[in-house]
């Protein structure tokens, strides 16, 4: 008998361990389960704002371009135009131009350098940023595409405006960045209007291509065969869970792209006219530093020895141009005394850079996260000329003149320039845009964090075989 109590005593003993082990596992197993879950959902990681101290020029010019985002606004939430931000504005007299979609982009990324600095309530931003979507949604596109610019009050396309494949993008990027950063109902909006773009249709399979512009009537035109902004473009429509444009159209951008040095700078990928808001807009929200492509390119070094190159380039033509200097550079698109030209650039470029003696700061001040070293003297330069300020930071572009050595052969306005120079009277949105973006990345981060944890954005990335550095 008692071996029997032994045996069976035994038999319990065992089939408790037996309990206890299967317990253990299956609470370890859970949590193994857990952390690889974790390494691998969309889950958004906490971010800690800490901005880095930086100047009061510096960070009055940030504070100020935030502004003219949340005033230059229809802000009348019964308006079938909510939330349509203007391209420009008169700074004397206070007019404003038609809205445009990369404007209202910029716009909606300005909110969380709004929020986070306490220049605005998180729930008005939160509450602009739901209305402004709502209105997006409500909109005439064509295939997702949005027209370039819109009617202030209803949102409808303005005049002959042409449907945009780069304003959509920047659009967009600023849809997914509020998305990422407020949840919820505004994140629902915002991936919707993402996956709604179909950027096959806007691609030419033949040409590896996407196309330049589209307008009803007259179709496409032009094709995007070169280095520019279009970066973005790239990354979105590889990430697109429907009209998904794959790696090739990339590589063969690059295959088509020159490569050029100037002054001190290294060679590097160069745009057609060598103007330096090219090297900058995609990477307002794309954290390049972080990343490399297969082939080992490195986009935010070669927007950093663009940023060197448009500086030395300024310094030799300030010989002949009073505007330019050690501490004013930057040739990017502007107003000139002339009129708007895309095409105020730098050398290297492709050919048909033009270059007059205009300036407009957010050439200098969108390189900020590449070259502050060279940037942050820019912008205590522009605070420092009174002519220059306005109540949403710097005017959009100035003018001083020729030097007393300049050849008559040097370029010029047709137009008079005042002997205390040209100061243009306008400020532009997606040039205040690109200064609000990118001193907030050098500061914190901020954009760059919410926009790179969208699940479109990193699903374009592994499609186009980017690796992090390592």
């Amino acid at each position: 008998m008692k071996g029997a109590d032994t045996i069976k005593r035994n038999i319990t003993l065992l089939f408790f361990l037996f309990l206890i082990f299967a317990v253990v596992s299956c609470a370890t197993t859970g949590e193994t389960t857990s952390s690889v879950t974790a390494a691998t959902t969309t889950t958004p990681v906490p971010f800690v704002y800490d901005p880095i101290e930086v100047s009061a020029a510096v960070l009055t010019e940030e504070r100020l371009s935030f502004k003219f985002f949340w005033e230059a606004v229809n802000g009348d939430p019964d308006s079938p135009g909510y939330g349509m931000i203007t391209d420009r504005y008169h700074c004397d007299t206070g007019e404003v131009g038609a809205a445009s979609i990369a404007s209202i982009g910029f716009g909606l990324s300005a909110l969380l350098a709004g929020v986070e600095n306490g220049w605005v309530d998180r729930e008005e931003a939160e509450e602009r940023a739901l209305g402004t979507l709502q209105t997006l949604q409500g909109l005439q596109r064509t295939h997702g595409f949005f027209y370039h610019f819109l009617n202030m009050h209803d949102g409808g396309r303005s005049g002959t405006s042409e449907v945009s494949i780069i304003d959509t993008a920047l659009l967009i990027c600023g849809a997914i960045t509020v998305g990422e950063y407020f949840g919820g109902e505004i994140q629902t909006l915002a991936v919707a209007l993402a996956e709604s773009v179909e950027w096959d249709w806007y691609y030419n399979e033949t040409r590896m291509c996407f196309y330049m512009g589209y307008s009803p009537g007259s179709g496409f035109s032009g094709y995007w065969d070169m280095y520019a902004e279009q970066l973005m473009v790239y990354i979105l429509a590889a990430g697109s869970a429907q009209y998904s444009v794959g790696k090739e159209a990339y590589y063969h951008m690059k295959d088509l792209a020159a490569r050029r040095s100037y002054g001190s700078s290294e060679i590097f990928y160069t745009s057609p006219a060598g103007t330096l808001f090219t090297y900058q807009f995609a990477h307002a929200w794309f954290d390049s530093a972080r990343y490399l492509d297969k082939d080992g390119i490195d986009w935010f070094e070669n927007s950093r020895q663009a940023s060197i190159a448009a500086h030395d380039y300024a310094v030799a033509a300030s010989t002949s141009y009073r505007t330019l200097s050690d501490v004013a550079w930057g040739l990017t698109a502007s107003d000139g005394p002339d009129g708007y030209k895309g095409n105020y650039g730098n050398l290297p470029s492709t050919g048909g850079n033009y270059i007059d003696g205009t300036l407009a700061p957010c050439g200098a001040i969108g390189s900020m996260p590449f070259v502050p070293e060279l940037v942050i003297p820019a912008i205590n330069h522009y605070a420092s000329l009174p002519r220059l300020q306005s109540k949403y930071g710097f005017r959009d572009a100035y003018n001083l003149g020729l030097t007393e050595s300049a050849l008559p052969s040097v370029k010029r306005p047709n137009a008079a320039i005042p002997e205390d120079g040209w100061y243009n009277p306008w400020v532009i949105g997606i040039d205040k845009g690109i200064e609000v973006l990118m001193i907030e990345n050098y500061r914190s981060g901020l954009i760059w964090h919410y926009f790179m944890q969208s699940s479109l954005v990193r699903r374009g990335l592994t499609v186009l075989e980017f690796v992090p550095k390592p």
